[in-house]
């Protein structure tokens, strides 16, 4: 019997739970070999070669080569282990955070020394809204 998440209706948002972590665990294997220099080397010298060492799905394998990080989430990725691919690639978590999002670093910067994205629209749905449980008087 499949467990009730509640929280799967979160706009834009991925959860990473058991059953994400069951889905990318060779994604996430893979990324931390990365933390090896010899791996990451290895990696950037043949990206395709090196990826198909793991039993990752062709879909992870393709998400990574196109460093699109948000299908490596969707597809089991967490993103502190994908954090290495970013790292690998010269890149700080910043900089991956911006290209999550769609802004540049400098605009994804500036959203979040101003207090980070709004509430409004990435709530649960529902939240605050008429599917809300009303309190009683």
């Amino acid at each position: 019997m499949a467990l009730h998440k509640p929280y799967l209706d979160i706009p834009g948002t991925i959860i990473f739970d058991a059953d994400q972590s069951r889905k990318g665990y060779w994604l996430n294997q893979f990324c931390m070999s990365l933390m090896k220099a010899e791996n990451r080397t290895r990696f950037k010298a043949d990206e395709r070669a090196y990826l198909d060492e793991w039993a990752m799905t062709e879909a992870q394998k393709q998400a990574v080569l196109a460093r699109d990080l948000n299908e490596c989430m969707r597809l089991g990725g967490n993103i502190y282990f994908l954090a290495k691919i970013g790292s690998t690639d010269g890149k700080s978590f910043q900089q991956m955070a911006g290209s999550m999002t769609g802004l540049t670093e400098e605009q994804y910067r500036a959203m979040m020394v101003a207090g980070g994205r709004s509430p409004e629209g990435n709530r649960y749905l529902g939240e605050n809204g008429d599917a809300q449980p009303k309190k009683k008087d």
